[in-house]
């Protein structure tokens, strides 16, 4: 296995086989984050029963566990409830892909040994960080989109799908649901949000990889009929068709970066033109092998290694600008019209780079109107400023400057980017409704019991706990029976808390007596907390917060 992966996290969850792990009896805190606003939030409470100022009101996608965004300091995490070896297992996951530079939601924290005022246990959290300007899909259908959207996320996630599995990862759960979208030029790019049933391998073998595609096809084709009973998709999308496009792409995609070319001698610049067909489609090329045919004739070429964002790395190498791979391609070949238009083709591309960034990309991005800073990437900006101008240009007969190009796209183009109240509590409505949590429903009361209205309205609030535990069980070891483990890290990269009862005196005290009654051993083995704060306040105070009181153990 990659080096860089064996060296993610030092969390490590436990096998499936193994009896279930107790709780840890005092908070525990797992991140790969600094932020002291982590310590500041109601881990006391059921997630879904956290204070509205803490929330971010985002589109959410369907999950079966409650799901919230949360407002932590200057920034916004995506919260999971689950049980502490999935949280465990799921981080693990998430951090070893991201060491290996895979598009995937960034892992912040796995939160343990949570507890009510009553000391009864919560279900551990896992925090990932907001994937900026990412939408679910179906937050995409609810909006005003071009007829060929639906065949674009797939494209993207056929790209998705062979960069996991050019890496060794089998899903196992492969679904629009699991995946957000970045608008990426006149494209989309997925990013993997859920990997609770993930396997990281060395490599796949065919079978794995046509059984992870084949639950993908038919994944995909149930969520899309069922938008399809919704009235979010166009009616001449044939789910079925779709489902099949998604195979046919990444089996072209696969093909390309891994087939073994066949030729003479002389036709060497063969291998150039398959470098150049890898360059196209967004790859680079570390490493090729060249070999003869066992009667010498031939020349037999095959892509070794190959790694996903050439003209991304290209723009950054050139600009700093970290964006989308066919976002890239259109400042690229902005950047080589700006060339060509100031007759600079002699002079070396870094310094023509930094002149088209201070003169064309910087005065277009700052025009952004304040309200959509963090709805449009600046890059996707340009991009459709460009496009708007195209488009602007050929009706006239001439050129438009670009500031004219921005201020019309500004003005009649830039509102679909907004979703409205209405739309957005839908959204959200319909990710709650297949919630199946592994402790009592929440409705919103800080014990965590289940509503009575909620059992009668027959909505899916709540399970018993010692079945889902089961069923989770059962399919997890039916799911990675034969598929193997994931190899145990070897390296800390990140920050451990344990909590007793004495961090949090002096802090908020209704959440305070939370953690009081339970005692914890500290860094040596040998520390305990016994405090009890008096319950006089019920008002939650984000920003009441005592920095001396933290005690981390790295």
């Amino acid at each position: 296995m990659d080096p860089r992966a064996l060296k993610a996290t030092s969390v490590t969850a436990p096998d499936i086989e193994e009896a279930e792990v107790a709780e840890p009896s005092a908070l525990k805190i797992t991140a790969a984050s600094s932020n002291p606003k982590m310590f500041t939030l109601p881990w006391g409470k059921p997630l879904a029963s956290w204070p509205k100022e803490l929330l971010a009101n985002l589109p959410r996608g369907i999950s079966r566990h409650v799901v919230r965004f949360v407002h932590v300091g200057d920034e916004i995490y995506a919260m999971k409830e689950i049980t502490s070896r999935v949280a465990a297992r799921e981080y693990e996951l998430l951090r070893r892909l991201q060491k290996l530079e895979l598009p995937t939601v960034t892992p912040i924290a796995v939160v343990t040994g949570r507890h009510t005022r009553d000391g009864e246990p919560l279900e551990s959290i896992l925090v990932s960080k907001q994937l900026k300007f990412s939408l679910p899909y179906r937050a995409l259908f609810a909006g005003n989109l071009r007829p060929d959207t639906t065949d674009r996320l797939i494209d993207a996630l056929a790209v998705l799908m062979v960069r996991l599995h050019l890496s060794g990862f089998y899903w196992g759960d492969v679904s629009l649901s699991n995946v957000l979208f970045l608008r990426d030029a006149d494209a989309f790019s997925a990013f993997l949000v859920d990997a609770e049933t993930g396997v990281l391998h060395t490599s796949l073998t065919v079978g794995q990889r046509e059984y992870d595609m084949d639950l993908a096809r038919t994944n995909i084709i149930g969520e899309l009929m069922d938008l399809g009973s919704g009235k979010l998709l166009p009616d001449e999308v044939d789910e079925v068709a779709v489902g099949d496009r998604l195979l046919e792409r990444y089996h072209s995609l696969w093909g390309a970066l891994t087939d073994q070319d066949d030729f003479g001698p002389d036709e060497m610049w063969k291998i150039e033109k398959r470098i150049n067909k890898l360059n196209d489609l967004g790859f680079d090329v570390d490493e090729l092998e060249v070999k003869t045919a066992d009667d010498g004739k031939r020349v037999l070429v095959r892509p070794r290694v190959v790694d996903a964002g050439y003209a991304s790395r290209k723009l950054l190498r050139l600009t700093g600008l970290d964006v989308q791979e066919n976002q890239a391609r259109r400042l690229l070949n902005d950047l080589d019209a700006y060339r060509a238009s100031t007759w600079r083709d002699g002079e070396e591309l870094e310094i023509v780079a930094t002149d088209w960034m201070r003169e064309v990309f910087e005065p277009v991005v700052r025009m952004i109107p304040r309200g959509y800073r963090s709805k449009i990437e600046p890059a996707q900006f340009f991009h459709e400023v460009l496009q708007n101008r195209w488009y602007m240009a050929e009706k006239v007969g001439h050129d438009i400057p670009t500031a004219v190009a921005a201020s019309d796209y500004i003005k009649n183009n830039l509102p679909k980017y907004n979703i409205d109240s209405k739309t957005l509590a839908e959204i959200n409505a319909d990710a709650d409704s297949g919630v199946v949590d592994d402790t009592a429903a929440y409705s919103g009361s800080s014990d965590g019991a289940a509503s009575a209205e909620a059992e009668e309205d027959g909505d899916i609030v709540g399970a018993d706990n010692e079945n889902v535990d089961s069923i989770g069980r059962d399919g997890y070891a039916n799911l990675l029976g034969g598929l193997g483990d994931i190899g145990s890290a070897s390296a800390t990269d990140g920050l451990d808390l344990d909590v007793n009862s004495d961090v949090f005196e002096g802090m908020w005290p209704t959440h305070a007596d939370s953690f009081g009654q339970h005692s914890v051993a500290d860094e040596e083995g040998t520390g305990s907390g016994a405090a009890s704060v008096a319950d006089d306040d019920d008002d939650y105070d984000p920003d009441e917060y005592d920095q001396d009181a933290a005690v981390w153990i790295h």
